[in-house]
């Protein structure tokens, strides 16, 4: 096996604030023929605001022009600004959050993404990855098509403006099933709203209404956030062409793209990306992750005198492990929620505090106590490590980890940002003593795959036919993976420096 990383490296520390999770890299939210539309986008992606930091943007329509705010950092540094609203008139509007899996971190990258073509404008933003965008892409630019970014959305804006159809719609979708991989995606034109999700369904998309208007967005949570009433989830190749009509009346269209496959939502939205108080495939996230912490217990029992979680994605699954053990359930961590992605560490004096950046041990909950540690996932490790010795230094007996998710093996193609492979904890050692050893705590367990799929499911993992995402736990790709199999994973994208 590959030797363990050094526990002391800038980098480790370092990733105690950023490297050692994973991240989705964006949410999208759209919404037609109301009043409001840019200020309740602005809304919706501040709901969804968890699933990506790093930038955010909306494009509306007045009937008349287009308008377009795409800025770095977050919904609320910007979007509550009622100037910056106002520049973005109009009863249509589409917008996304980001954090970056392809393309470098830039303004240019920012989406949503607009183009002129000869059918008028339109306006895209996504959230997942094409498993085949980069050779798609690099077959574009062979044939003299001009990328002005290194998204991968912009490939769909392309193949849109290629597309031998009349309609709008009908181009879309005749782009679309050019697309290989995980995707929900939002798009609009001057009088249309388009929603479509991949054939696989492995990310998730769900319709809404407010005032008898069409929304679409990542998860219930942002149709709660303005009052909006849940319609249904967008099914898996299913593509949703909303167009105001000359009298105004809104007429929807539902389609099949073609390629459907049976769905296979992404586990990781349960275990981890998706906010707690939303219902994703119909299952309340925050259920299944207490579901989790109880067949943990089931699994991995252990003596002790309190359950702790990790902040803040533990935190449901150490309630269900709590309540199913009969072992008291304590903050024993509190999370500092003011320390953001983008904090400076100048010096390595600095980087020396290391995770109590972000989370500070609570003394009277632990000394003295043997402690159950639960957390979602282990990714590296490097946060765990250094979580355990705070814990001891708190005065903690034991310190007891406990993971409501499988050990993570496999990269991932479809827009989770994880590490290389070798990079990944449960490919740094041969065995479980091994790493919790390298964490040093007492004992070191994780939840089974059956019991992820209990969890979630209420079956144990049909192997013939998984009925989720799971190719980070076991290996097994849902789809083709064009890129990576023909190297174009690795080739050149060019880079230009963007100061925004």
């Amino acid at each position: 096996m590959n030797e363990p990383v050094s526990q002391t490296t800038a980098d480790d520390l370092r990733g105690d604030l950023d490297g050692d999770t994973l991240h989705e890299e964006c949410g999208v939210f759209g919404i037609l023929g109301h009043p409001e539309a840019a200020t309740l986008t602005a809304l919706g992606l501040h709901a969804l605001q968890h699933r990506g930091q790093e930038a955010a943007g909306i494009v509306s329509f007045d009937g008349q022009r287009f308008h377009s705010e795409r800025r770095m950092g977050l919904v609320g540094d910007h979007y509550t600004d009622p100037v910056t609203l106002a520049k973005l008139p109009g009863t249509i509007a589409i917008g996304h959050v980001r954090y970056s899996t392809t393309g470098e971190v830039a303004l240019r990258n920012v989406q949503p993404l607009f183009a002129e073509l000869e059918v008028g404008g339109i306006a895209i933003a996504h959230n997942g990855n094409f498993t085949n965008g980069l050779t798609l892409r690099r077959q574009l630019i062979a044939g003299g098509a001009i990328c002005q970014s290194t998204s991968d959305t912009e490939v769909v804006l392309h193949l849109i403006a290629r597309s031998r159809y009349t309609s709008t719609a009908d181009r879309f979708i005749d782009a679309i099933r050019q697309m290989e991989g995980g995707y929900s995606m939002v798009a609009m034109t001057r009088t249309k709203l388009i929603a479509a999700r991949d054939p696989t369904g492995i990310r998730p998309l769900v319709m809404g209404e407010l005032d008898g208007k069409p929304i679409f967005c990542s998860e219930t949570c942002a149709l709660d956030i303005i009052g909006a009433k849940y319609i249904r989830d967008v099914e898996n190749g299913e593509v949703i062409i909303c167009e105001v009509q000359p009298d105004g009346s809104i007429e929807i269209d539902a389609r099949k793209a073609g390629n459907q496959q049976p769905e296979r939502l992404c586990l990781f939205e349960y275990v981890y990306f998706a906010r707690p108080d939303s219902v994703v495939g119909g299952r309340s996230v925050y259920v299944a992750r207490k579901n989790m912490g109880m067949n943990l217990a089931k699994e991995a029992p252990v003596e002790a005198d309190v359950v702790v979680p990790v902040p803040d994605g533990g935190t449901p699954a150490a309630l269900g492990y709590a309540q199913q053990s009969g072992i008291p359930f304590e903050y024993g961590i509190i999370r500092n929620h003011y320390v953001g992605r983008t904090f400076i560490e100048p010096t390595q004096q600095i980087r020396a505090f290391g995770v109590k950046l972000k989370h500070s041990a609570n003394r009277a909950m632990i000394e003295g106590k043997r402690v159950v540690l639960v957390d979602d996932s282990i990714v590296r490790g490097t946060t765990s490590l250094k979580i355990v010795q705070m814990i001891r230094d708190a005065g903690a007996k034991e310190v007891h980890i406990r993971v409501a998710s499988p050990m993570i093996y496999y990269p991932d193609f479809y827009g989770i940002d994880t590490p290389d492979a070798d990079k990944l904890l449960a490919n740094q050692y041969d065995s479980l003593q091994a790493m919790c050893e390298y964490i040093r705590a007492d004992s070191l367990q994780f939840l089974s795959i059956d019991g992820l799929y209990r969890a979630v499911g209420g079956e144990p993992r049909n192997p013939a036919r998984p009925q989720f995402t799971d190719h980070y736990f076991t290996g097994d790709y849902p789809t083709r993976l064009l890129d990576k199999n023909g190297e174009a994973m690795g080739n050149k994208v060019s880079m230009l420096a963007s100061n925004g």
